[in-house]
């Protein structure tokens, strides 16, 4: 690389694990203007009140915020002689804060792309590929010498001249489509032998390879990125942005060691995500990397699908429940403000108060994880389309998510990729919401684990296997069912009969039959089972003088068994979960929360009685167990911002006795007081007066 200036800024003390302790992060995005704008010293004063320790700071790629001395490496209009960037370092480092820096290659400006035409991206006409969003930028080839080399050449110049502990690099990945310039075309070919897919084609043959080829340049790339900055500073990491997927849309064996600790860039809720999908981002990442550090970016501003308004501020609110709710669930804070100009500083104070919570819990937060409940993550790329990875919600899934919510159950993940006896030994209780993916050495993972006493609660096409003229259910014989035919879909106006009283069917009194679902499967049950819910044979919808059974009862709708090693599985053979996030009928909800109390058996490890939607998380070591409730109810707890501070009243709470305690005592940590804990029957059980926004019950055991 070039000879770069020397800075007088001191380097830290080298710390190989520095990112085990960046546990609260402030994320700075500079415009253009800031540096004749900006006001260093309230971002000093943001930094010292949000008790921040690590900083994410805007250095370079599409512009730079200091004096590079890299041609084509765009600086700031309104740098003149100053560094942005380097003061704004300085002053993290004396607040005793890690520094990250951030780059962006995803875009260069004209004089760049006239240079260095080989940098840009290409349609499929091979004209260069204007930016979307601001005329006269253009955007970059990901597998072109500007990623390779010239980002390289920009990282080595910021690690080499500042006290910083890693690179960011956000929007790396592409614009989000194939660019058919020859710095990717002519590697394609030569590697696969093939052409390019065609966007236009998603039945391209191309396509597999292409997303295969992809996933291992973007993963080479990483690990290139990662080596270069080490050269230079032996602690220092590259660390790529990440979505959801963390690294299943890279290769796990080339990238593995790359990613000491992941950032979530999820920074807010849209449309209908519900007020818990914060904490699922935690929980899935926890799933997948049960010991390795994740960050969930929150912006300060309103997050809405494309629709941006980058120099608005969000409901305070929404700000600090998505925050809290995030973390409470493994997912470390870390917000992020566009532009160091502050036209609106209502984000501030729950920003504050949502990090100060933090560092309260801290301590309490880095229990393992007790929950005995897990949903089995079963997440896979579409080969067909690669930017598709990001999107992950399914219905099925989300429906499940909502209904072991409501129930107060406290839950983790499992991702399919971690699934083995040793991941579940701690589990409980594994539920399939329908998982379609599942192979032969899943299956026998599962089976393994109910013939050693483990429970399951299967939905719908979960473990079918085999073709669509021959489907099996992979689990069937663990289930004590038979697939006699495949699913079918959309039925209308289904429903499913209560056939006598069983605990999956409790709550329905009145009732003789609930609505069914949308697709289902026909089953036969083996002997041993207990079927307590059977299909009503289809029946017309309309003519409304035509919509009545016509036939009794008969094929099994759920199907419960009792193992002998003391397991217990319910098989659902239809779509329950997705039915219910659809149309969030209570029955629906019900009977999720009734199979798996059932499967669970008679001493859960935390039970939470009371009014209100409240999310659960239980942390336990050989000293004390603590119990989160975060409080989600509002009228907009399914949609849209939250306008104001989410609160429950009172909440009974009973924790199951660890072997070999006798007794306990009890403190409310957010609040500040003790609780009466009576032990009786083996349970702990206490009242928790009215909770806003977050509350920790810390139980030490006598």
């Amino acid at each position: 690389m070039r000879q770069t200036e020397t800075t007088t800024t001191p380097l830290a003390r080298p710390d190989d694990d520095w990112f085990s302790t960046a546990t609260r992060w402030t994320q700075l995005t500079f415009t253009d203007d800031d540096p004749v704008r900006y006001d260093a010293e309230f971002w000093s004063d943001v930094m010292r009140d949000t008790h921040t320790n690590a900083l994410c700071l805007s250095a370079g790629g599409y512009m730079a915020f200091y004096p590079t001395c890299i041609p084509y490496h765009h600086r700031s209009s309104f740098l003149g002689d100053s560094d942005p960037f380097g003061e704004m370092v300085e002053r993290a480092r004396r607040l005793g804060i890690r520094v990250m820096a951030r780059v962006d290659p995803h875009a260069i400006h004209a004089d760049a792309a006239e240079a260095h035409p080989e940098w840009l991206a290409r349609d499929e006409e091979g004209h260069p590929i204007p930016h979307w969003s601001f005329p006269g930028l253009w955007l970059t080839d990901p597998f072109s010498s500007y990623h390779r080399d010239f980002i390289t050449e920009v990282a080595q110049e910021i690690v080499s001249r500042y006290d910083v502990d890693a690179i960011f690099a956000n929007r790396w990945e592409g614009h989000g489509g194939i660019s058919y310039a020859d710095a990717t075309a002519r590697p394609f070919r030569e590697d696969t032998g093939l052409e390019l897919p065609r966007i236009g084609d998603r039945d391209d043959p191309a396509w597999p390879e292409y997303t295969a080829w992809r996933s291992r340049r973007l993963s080479e790339l990483v690990v290139h990125w990662d080596d270069a900055v080490r050269a230079v500073k032996p602690h220092a990491r590259f660390i790529p942005n990440r979505g959801q997927m963390l690294t299943r849309d890279l290769v796990r064996a080339i990238v593995d060691d790359r990613y000491p600790m992941f950032f979530i860039d999820k920074q807010g809720r849209s449309g209908l995500e519900a007020a818990w999908s914060p904490g699922r981002i935690g929980k899935r990442s926890r799933g997948m990397f049960p010991g390795r550090p994740v960050a969930l970016i929150t912006s300060v501003g309103p997050e809405h699908h494309d629709l941006r308004w980058k120099d608005s501020v969000g409901s305070p609110a929404e700000t600090v429940s998505y925050i809290v709710d995030g973390f409470v669930h493994g997912a470390r804070p870390w917000f992020t403000k566009f532009k160091a100009e502050c036209f609106d500083t209502r984000w501030v104070a729950p920003v504050v108060q949502a990090f100060r919570l933090h560092e309260l819990l801290e301590p309490r937060l880095g229990r393992p994880d007790a929950a005995e409940v897990a949903i089995l993550d079963n997440v896979r790329l579409d080969p067909q389309n690669p930017w598709a990875a990001y999107n992950l919600a399914t219905s099925d899934e989300d429906g499940v998510y909502q209904a072991l919510v409501e129930a107060r159950v406290p839950f983790g993940y499992v991702a399919d990729q971690e699934l083995s006896a040793g991941r579940l030994a701690g589990v409980k209780l594994l539920v399939l919401p329908s998982c379609r993916h599942l192979d032969a050495a899943h299956v026998e993972t599962i089976r393994t684990f109910v013939a050693g006493g483990g429970s399951l609660v299967v939905l719908g096409e979960s473990s079918l296997i085999g073709s669509p003229d021959e489907p099996v259910l992979g689990l069937g014989d663990v289930l004590g069912v038979r697939l006699v035919q495949g699913p079918r879909g959309p039925v209308k106006n289904n429903y499913v009969a209560l056939i006598g009283e069983h605990p999956v069917t409790a709550g329905f009194e009145g009732a003789s039959r609930i609505v069914g679902g949308t697709t289902v499967l026909g089953v036969v049950a083996s002997d041993d089972t207990e079927v307590p819910l059977r299909f009503i044979p289809d029946y017309p919808d309309l003519p409304m003088e035509e919509v009545y059974p016509r036939e009794a009862p008969s094929d099994p709708a759920v199907v419960c068994r009792t193992h002998e090693a003391g397991g217990r599985t319910v098989y659902v053979a239809y779509d329950l979960g997705h039915t219910y996030w659809e149309a969030l009928q209570v029955d629906h909800g019900r009977l999720i929360s009734n199979a798996v109390r059932w499967a669970m058996g008679d001493d859960p490890v935390v039970t939470v009685d009371g009014r209100g939607l409240v999310d659960v998380a239980v942390r336990a070591d050989e000293t004390g167990t603590t119990v989160f409730l975060v409080p989600l109810e509002g009228a907009k707890a399914m949609r849209g911002q939250a306008s104001e501070t989410p609160r429950v009243g009172e909440q009974v709470v009973s924790v199951r006795v660890p072997a070999g305690r006798t007794g306990a005592t009890g403190r409310l940590i957010v609040s500040g007081r003790d609780l009466d804990v009576v032990v009786a029957d083996g349970r702990a059980r206490m009242t928790v007066p009215e909770i806003e926004l977050v509350e920790a019950l810390d139980l030490i055991w006598d």
